[in-house]
């Protein structure tokens, strides 16, 4: 209350939605959260067919329910892929994080996957028994090397597909590079 006895309006925060969140509730935007996803599947399929014999399922099991592990693995990879995605946008509150920020969104999108990765294989591995390892798989802390591994390399090829594939896809015209080298690309904080 004022001196006069009026009550004074409450001052309320205006909640800001920045542009870029917005876009990625557009269609386009979720046309490239599809290419980032289609991006994913590719290069996840292409790591589990490489690392499949590195699992007990291999040698256990007949040729149709291994081809379906690795087809069931990869849609998995796909949506920890597109949640990381995701993630990085909300974090960075830009969902162009790709353009304007590849190198914070790309380390995001690897440390959210390495992370639920290692405890998804633990828990699969060590608790629910769903797969195992065969003895050529190399282990860090007991948990598989090449799952771990596949989360450190796939996440910057994906970012860096992702910039070549966007502005041919969609017809951006564009004068960056789609490797960043520099503070150019960098979007504001």
């Amino acid at each position: 209350m004022s001196k006069r006895g009026y009550k004074q309006p409450a001052v309320t925060a205006k909640a800001s939605v920045s542009p870029h969140v917005i876009r990625a509730m557009t269609p386009g935007g979720m046309v490239r959260v599809g290419l980032w996803a289609a991006l994913a599947f590719v290069l996840n399929l292409a790591w589990e067919i490489a690392h499949a014999r590195l699992y007990t399922l291999w040698t256990e099991a007949d040729a149709l329910t291994v081809a379906w592990s690795v087809f069931h693995c990869t849609l998995g990879d796909v949506l920890i892929a597109s949640a990381m995605f995701a993630l990085a946008g909300m974090v960075l509150r830009q969902a162009d994080w790709p353009d304007s920020r590849p190198w914070t969104g790309g380390a995001i999108v690897a440390m959210g996957a390495l992370a639920y990765t290692a405890w998804s294989e633990w828990y699969n591995v060590y608790r629910a028994g769903s797969w195992g390892y065969t003895a050529s798989m190399p282990l860090i802390f007991g948990i598989g090397l090449s799952p771990l591994l596949q989360w450190l390399v796939l996440p910057p090829v994906l970012v860096l597909a992702f910039r070549i594939l966007e502005p041919v896809l969609f017809s951006q015209k564009s004068s960056r590079s789609p490797i960043p080298i520099d503070n150019s690309t960098r979007g504001q904080p």
